[in-house]
């Protein structure tokens, strides 16, 4: 068993010779996995093998990654010059002076109005660089694995007890359903008797019919069935090693519809408390849910 929470918090420090490299990385609850990554702009070149990590280690929650450098940049700068296209430039410039007979001495200050001539580019990092930062963020990861875990084995224990509990109050509503349906069944046929009193042509067969089918129609047993069948699924299903929060948040929808079925049927004081009871907890079980990945 391995429940999963969706929150979660991560922070790695790398230093590199001046420089030092922080990594934050932080998972809130979301309904698909939605990862949001903050980069320097000498960093944006390892952007994909970092959603690469993150879609590795998660599966489902909004993933905010943040990494922030310090002191000195990691990425060295340097100029560089197109010098045959400055070449070109200067022979036209020589050509275009000979035409119009032009005179003076070019300042060096044009060199930096030709387009195109310098570039700045960033010298490629080295491997073992690349290494330490990708490392660095597969450990801040760990950590936010392991916060997600310890949260997830509380969750999988409250969550639990707590389907326990729902367990207990339908198992009262199940004891206490065929009373309910004997003491309906006797108030219809007591209402019945009232309005037909003097009638002796009324078929009784058919009185005895309508009593059945209107006592059937505040019959919860088919609800009850549904409702432990949902609770051995959760129970099931809670201990896949899975991403299975989405799943859970569906069994507890169609128990929440049960329950609301059977508040809508009862005409029994202690069944609409229990159901009442019985709605409260699963809708803590609901909001539990929301927090597993």
């Amino acid at each position: 068993m391995m429940t999963m929470s969706m929150t979660g918090y991560g922070r790695k420090v790398l230093h590199m010779d001046d420089a030092s490299v922080t990594v934050e990385i932080r998972t809130l609850n979301h309904r698909f996995l939605d990862i949001s990554i903050k980069l320097p702009a000498a960093l944006l070149f390892i952007e994909d093998k970092i959603k690469k990590i993150i879609r590795s280690k998660f599966s489902r929650g909004r993933i905010e990654v943040a990494i922030e450098i310090t002191g000195s940049s990691i990425v060295q700068k340097k100029v560089e010059i197109d010098w045959y296209l400055l070449d070109q430039y200067m022979e036209k410039i020589n050509i275009a002076k000979d035409r119009y007979g032009l005179a003076g001495e070019l300042p060096v200050s044009i060199l930096t109005t030709l387009p195109d001539i310098f570039t700045v580019e960033e010298e490629k990092q080295q491997s073992e660089t690349n290494d330490a930062l990708l490392t660095s963020v597969e450990q801040a990861c760990e950590q936010v694995l392991d916060m997600r875990k310890n949260e997830g084995s509380f969750l999988f224990q409250d969550l639990m007890k707590r389907m326990s509990t729902v367990e207990d109050i339908v198992i009262l509503l199940q004891t206490r359903r065929t009373l309910v349906i004997e003491e309906y069944r006797k108030r219809i046929k007591v209402r019945v008797e009232e309005q037909l009193e003097g009638h002796t042509l009324i078929d009784p067969a058919r009185i005895h019919q309508e009593i059945v089918l209107l006592a059937e129609r505040g019959d919860i047993t088919e609800e009850i069935t549904r409702l432990f069948s949902h609770i051995e699924h959760f129970r099931a299903s809670i201990q896949k090693n899975d991403a299975i929060g989405r799943k859970l948040d569906f069994i507890t929808q169609e128990m929440h519809r049960e329950v609301n079925t059977i508040g809508s049927k009862s005409t029994d004081v202690k069944l609409s408390e229990w159901s009442v009871t019985l709605k409260g907890e699963i809708e803590k079980i609901k909001e539990q849910v929301q927090n597993i990945e």
